[in-house]
């Protein structure tokens, strides 16, 4: 086992009991020689893809006891992206301890989002399978911790709500559109017209194009009498 390992092991707090699992969770397909593509860790991001939902499902269900299935949903998918699982990788230090070829390290393998994505959900599985749900529980809890807390105890951007109340009221996505700009360069004003169909549509004034975007599905959100907290 390479020192790269060992401290990775370290640094989360967890010591496989079966060290060729650990492995395989850390190898990228691109390492070795093309044969060993069966050993790489695809198959435990699928199972770890699931015990990741499982567990952000659970706690999601149980911070917001008021949502209905379509905000959840919402919240469910920002928290287990690609993007959302690369985070928590480069928390927990998973670049630094993952196999992969050569050519693939030279392109920046280790800093890729969709690489530690992958890797973080296969992790996640290997922990499952090693220690149970404790311990791929105790890894979600320390490398989610931030963007948990920011999901339930910070206010959502109004283009967040009026997105989750569109989905959980069976209307279209919204959809935003530049009406006009006026003002000079270097003081801007924007308009812009957000619309949901099935719902309605509203226009509102920006510094910038997200300035009025976000000042638009605030209107918006006002006009159909949604939640706006």
């Amino acid at each position: 086992m390479s020192d790269r390992v060992k401290q990775f092991q370290d640094h989360i707090g967890y010591h496989f009991r079966d060290d060729a699992l650990l492995e395989r969770a850390l190898t990228h397909a691109s390492y070795g020689d093309g044969r060993r593509r069966a050993t790489s860790n695809e198959r435990l991001e699928f199972l770890g893809d699931r015990v990741l939902g499982l567990m952000a499902a659970e706690r999601l269900f149980g911070a917001f006891e008021g949502l209905d299935e379509g905000g959840l949903a919402h919240r469910l998918n920002a928290i287990v992206n690609k993007e959302a699982c690369a985070r928590a990788a480069r928390r927990a230090g998973l670049g630094d301890a993952l196999q992969m070829s050569p050519a693939e390290e030279r392109l920046g393998g280790r800093e890729k989002t969709s690489i530690l994505g992958d890797a973080c959900e296969a992790i996640i599985g290997a922990l499952y399978l090693d220690g149970g749900l404790e311990a791929s529980g105790t890894f979600f809890e320390t490398y989610w911790a931030e963007d948990l807390t920011e999901m339930i105890h910070r206010p959502k951007d109004p283009k967040s709500r009026l997105q989750e109340w569109a989905a959980a009221n069976d209307k279209s996505a919204p959809v935003y559109k530049t009406v006009s700009r006026s003002g000079p360069d270097h003081r801007p004003v924007f308009t812009v017209e957000v619309s949901v169909g099935g719902a309605g549509a509203a226009q509102a004034e920006g510094a910038s194009k997200q300035d009025a975007q976000r000042a638009a599905a605030r209107a918006l959100l006002r006009k159909e009498n949604a939640d706006d907290r």
